[in-house]
């Protein structure tokens, strides 16, 4: 069985940049021209959030890579290769 990333560790390593990102909606939203919100903010919020997925998805690719690398390296004084030849 492949080595997993941890889904409460991804969650919680991604809960506070996806509270940012929300907060710039907000922001997005509330400074958008009166009249104009949705034209005014519709693009940005867009933009936020494919950062956001990319973020995410990025975030989650890495973690699972990590687990990987955790799962198959070698314990340190192992007597691996790396080790003879220092």
């Amino acid at each position: 069985m492949e080595p997993k990333l941890s889904r409460e560790a991804y969650v919680q390593g991604m809960r506070e940049r996806v509270g940012e990102i929300l907060g710039k909606v907000a922001d997005a939203v509330n400074d958008a021209a009166p009249g104009k919100i949705i034209n005014g903010s519709e693009e940005q919020v867009r933009d936020l959030f494919a950062k956001l997925r990319q973020e995410a998805f990025e975030k989650a690719l890495q973690m699972r890579v990590d687990a990987a690398e955790a799962a198959f390296s070698p314990s340190e004084g192992s007597g691996d290769a790396k080790d003879q030849t220092q």
